[in-house]
């Protein structure tokens, strides 16, 4: 494993030093791994764990490159994480939520654009009067990630994005059991468009931080 690490971050390097470009194709393996002074073997292994985050693309027949390293492609690994979590984790995750999208609620009430903000209303509007639960919740998704877009922040954008799922069945739950869950939702989204819409990025993050709050705190009294 320490031979592995090495080559690991032997590969880093270059990249990093801007040797190997977005794009870029590796050098053949045997040429590679006496470059770097490493066994074929533990190369070997360096390229399997940097192509399982995404860093590096093996093609087969054609050669080892590096990826695009773009923010979104690097990120989804921790959307490979995060579906191992547990259930005694998911408060960690709405900690964290709590931390990200107030941010992002703000900054997109600075940056969001006219239409994307008008698409944003449709999102809700789109929902109906009397929405399952589950449907309620893929808006609630979309509605955030919407949101996060609209940032112009791919990094965050994609944080967001990774950190929704865990948070899933939580607020399923939430919808089923508490009273008046899905009414509160709704009334706390229409209060972040309106928010953004009115261009006050304080009162966006404040509705934001309200609404993954109320669901943090329901969960805690209920685990």
């Amino acid at each position: 494993m320490a031979l592995t690490d090495e080559a690991i971050d032997k590969i880093k390097g270059m990249i990093v030093s801007g040797e190997l470009g977005p794009g870029a194709r590796l050098p053949k393996e045997a040429d590679l791994a006496e470059r770097l002074g490493l066994s074929r073997n533990s190369l070997r292994e360096a390229v399997r764990a940097l192509s399982m985050i995404r860093v590096l693309d093996v093609r087969q027949g054609d050669g080892t490159y590096v990826t695009s390293l773009e923010p979104k492609m690097l990120l989804d690994a921790l959307s490979f994480v995060v579906d191992f979590h547990q259930d005694d984790t998911v408060l960690q995750f709405l900690e964290v939520r709590r931390v990200l999208e107030p941010a992002a609620a703000a900054l997109a009430a600075d940056r969001m654009l006219d239409d994307d903000i008008d698409k944003l209303q449709l999102i809700l509007d789109d929902l109906g009067d009397e929405p399952t639960i589950e449907a309620l919740v893929a808006n609630d998704i979309e509605f955030h990630r919407q949101i996060a877009v609209g940032t112009d922040n791919a990094v965050l954008a994609s944080l967001v994005d990774g950190l929704s799922g865990p948070t899933m069945r939580a607020r399923i739950w939430r919808g089923l059991t508490q009273e008046g869950a899905a009414a509160r939702t709704r009334e706390q989204h229409q209060a972040i468009v309106d928010a953004i819409a009115s261009r006050q990025p304080e009162l966006a993050r404040s509705w934001a931080t309200v609404h993954i709050a109320g669901v943090e705190e329901w969960l805690r009294r209920v685990l």
